[in-house]
């Protein structure tokens, strides 16, 4: 072989292992990119996960919080609500309780031999003084019944008479008192009504 060919073929020997280093060095300097590339979409990745992560806790805290809120403000209601039902009838109790002194006066009167007529008196005052607290401060009123037209939403019928002098059914006699809450009936009045023939 001659000089010229052997130098020919070394130079070309040299421009591949030239070519095939840039190559391997461009390869690495890619797989180099490539892992720094890597690494900082790992860190972002990273960050992203810890800021996720944090908003997620503190979402969780302001949950937590407000269950606890929630609940405390149930049990609250519900301390409430038993302590007006509790209390829900002192006002009727307080009204009461003049009625009931009275009612203690015309008893201590009668033991010590107070005059009847007083006495009924008294009685009749005491009724009236609580049936107008009653109406006035709770709205309950009596139904009035004698002689009016007999009305089954307000009168309980417990007796029947024929009167050839009546035109309708009318109350002839109470035998027990009804009563209206707020226009509501609470109790009809037991009455006896006359029918006409």
């Amino acid at each position: 072989m001659s000089k010229h060919k052997e130098d020919k073929e070394k130079d070309l020997e040299q421009e591949v292992l030239t070519e095939e280093q840039v190559a391997e060095e461009n390869t690495e300097e890619k797989v180099q990119e490539d892992q720094t590339e890597e690494v900082s979409q790992e860190e972002i990745l990273q960050a992203k996960v810890a800021e996720l992560e944090a908003a997620n806790a503190e979402l969780k805290d302001q949950m937590l919080r407000r269950q606890a809120e929630l609940e405390n403000y149930r049990k609250r209601l519900i301390r409430d609500k038993e302590e007006a039902v509790q209390f829900a009838n002192e006002s009727l109790i307080r009204d009461i309780l003049g009625f009931l002194d009275n009612m203690e006066r015309a008893l201590t009167a009668a033991k010590n031999g107070g005059d009847v007529n007083a006495l009924i008196e008294g009685f009749e005052m005491t009724q009236n003084q609580l049936l107008s607290t009653l109406d006035k401060n709770w709205g309950l009123k009596a139904i009035e019944s004698v002689g009016h037209e007999f009305d089954p939403s307000l009168h309980e019928a417990c007796m029947m008479t024929v009167d050839e002098n009546l035109d309708k059914e009318t109350v002839l006699e109470e035998f027990q008192k009804g009563y209206t809450l707020h226009d509501r009936v609470i109790r009809p009045s037991k009455v006896k009504i006359g029918k006409p023939e």
